[in-house]
């Protein structure tokens, strides 16, 4: 395809002779509206015109984050100016292969694993991307208002799982159970296999283990069950509770006995002194001088 520096007739599917993914022009495999973001942009105007399979190599060294678009303008990254051109030159498999089997450049082997998602069948999507979940290095990832911590693996797994990355509309693929279960891919093996299956070796004898203690301590009458402990446990300490209970209750029902009792006694010596002291008080007719006047006079 030649070099336009508009890319504007690119885009026009009248005439066009070039190869074609999925019977149609790769560059519509982005939407309109990040198309046109692309071509207007000074990135692609200036850094992606002119390039060809071994210069764009040169620019995607130079990559320091991925992503699709930014800002309030929604301006599309470096990232996908780039993995636009590689559809518009559509290069071969093996230079696709070489750009992911650089170890040294991670941002180039993420642009790849991209275009590969976009442009090739399920079976060689899953065969290539799939040995590349192992790669752990981080990747800086530009997000709508700021940026984000990722990694190789996870970029990987998202191309296989998700349907929209980067600001694009992956089309949808089978999933790989469903190419299993149509015997087009083999299971696949998990480099983790070998230690899962140790893993689970090792709580199965635990397990086995565990249960021929039980059993011959169950044999020996040395300890009862744990169900049995706990309820014994429980039985006595609820025992315990309400013992205590109770006799708190009988010690607080004797001092209150014992304390209206006092109160009763003490009272009632009180009256019963009363009544004395006011008997004492009153004075006797008959001995009484002025009681004795006040008859007399009466009479």
């Amino acid at each position: 395809m030649a070099h336009q520096a508009d890319a504007t007739r690119m885009l026009d599917d009248r005439g066009y002779t070039g190869t074609l993914i999925r019977g149609q022009n790769p560059l519509l495999l982005f939407e309109k509206a990040v198309r046109d973001r692309i071509i207007d942009s000074y990135y692609w105007k200036e850094q992606c015109f002119g390039l060809n399979a071994a210069t764009l190599c040169d620019r995607a060294v130079e990559l320091s984050f991925i992503g699709g678009t930014y800002g309030i303008g929604q301006k599309p990254t470096p990232f996908l100016c780039l993995a636009f051109k590689l559809l518009q030159l559509t290069p071969e498999k093996e230079i696709i292969l070489h750009y992911l089997q650089q170890e040294e450049w991670k941002y180039l082997r993420a642009l790849a694993a991209f275009y590969i998602r976009l442009t090739w069948e399920p079976k060689d999507i899953y065969e290539t991307l799939e040995q590349y979940l192992g790669d752990y290095r981080k990747l800086k990832r530009r997000t709508r208002d700021a940026y984000s911590l990722s990694y190789v693996d996870q970029f990987v797994d998202d191309l296989l799982t998700k349907d929209r990355i980067c600001a694009t509309s992956l089309w949808k693929m089978p999933t790989r159970t469903q190419l299993e279960d149509l015997d087009v891919l083999e299971p696949r093996i998990s480099p983790l296999g070998d230690e899962i299956e140790d893993l689970d070796r090792d709580d199965d004898e635990d397990m086995r283990d565990g249960s021929d203690d039980e059993i011959q301590q169950v044999r020996n009458g040395d300890s009862q069950s744990p169900s049995r402990s706990y309820d014994s446990r429980s039985r006595s300490r609820s025992y315990e509770r309400r013992r205590s209970r109770s006799r708190s209750h009988d010690r607080y029902d004797r001092r209150s006995r014992s304390g209206s009792y006092g109160r009763r006694k003490s009272y009632s010596r009180d009256r019963e002194g009363g009544r004395r002291s006011h008997s004492r008080e009153l004075p006797d007719r008959r001995t009484s001088p002025s009681l004795k006047s006040r008859s007399r006079s009466r009479g």
